[in-house]
């Protein structure tokens, strides 16, 4: 049985994309689920999924698992051969702290800069506390970069749970136009240009026509 990932809205669902990204670097197949959020019935289709009713949700041959972050580290043990995570035990240990930052923390950044992919429209004004999340996010960029990218354009190098998790990020800074520092802006370019995520944003295109 081919796993099923259950997913919400394309253009809105950060958590989502988080978890479909973590699903492409295994290379094995599924079936994606998708779930409309915010209709009327959202909530009573999710539980029919999941028993928290959010996504994303895996659904395996075993049971379920929830949450972005333990499908990813579930797919990382389950797809070894596949490095979602860096190779090296301090890299590991890194990207699974940049994860956790990411996972618990910058809520200004999301409580004023939604992921909408259809959106490129710079906020009128930058709350402080939204600025100092970016300036972090630079900060962590670059630090992850420096130590490890040095074989490729990815946090780590290669691509990795870590860019899994911060793509819904670099999309909301390009959706909202925020001017960053020359290598940001790169690793912003990198994750357009990862051919997982194209794909994913032109569906969310499509979705939003529909």
């Amino acid at each position: 049985m081919p796993l099923k990932l259950v997913i919400g809205d394309k253009n809105y669902s950060s958590w989502s994309l988080r978890a479909a990204l973590a699903m492409d670097l295994t290379g094995a197949p599924y079936e994606e689920i998708k779930v409309r959020l915010y209709q009327p019935d959202s909530r009573s289709l999710l539980l029919t999924h999941a028993p928290t009713g959010k996504v994303p949700v895996l659904q395996t041959e075993e049971g379920p698992v929830w949450d972005s972050l333990a499908i990813a580290e579930y797919l990382a043990e389950r797809f070894p051969e596949a490095h979602l995570w860096p190779r090296g035990q301090y890299a590991r240990a890194l990207a699974r702290s940049v994860c956790a930052e990411m996972h618990s923390g910058f809520m200004a950044l999301r409580s004023h800069m939604s992921m909408d992919l259809a959106r490129d429209q710079a906020l009128a004004e930058v709350p402080a506390e939204v600025q100092a999340d970016i300036e972090r996010i630079c900060r962590l960029w670059a630090d992850c970069r420096q130590r490890f990218g040095q074989d490729g354009a990815f946090l780590f190098g290669h691509a990795s749970i870590a860019d899994a998790f911060f793509a819904p990020v670099a999309a909301r800074l390009r959706s909202y136009r925020v001017t960053l520092p020359a290598e940001a802006a790169a690793y912003v370019e990198t994750i357009y240009q990862w051919p997982a995520f194209s794909r994913w944003y032109q569906a969310a295109q499509e979705e939003m026509k529909g």
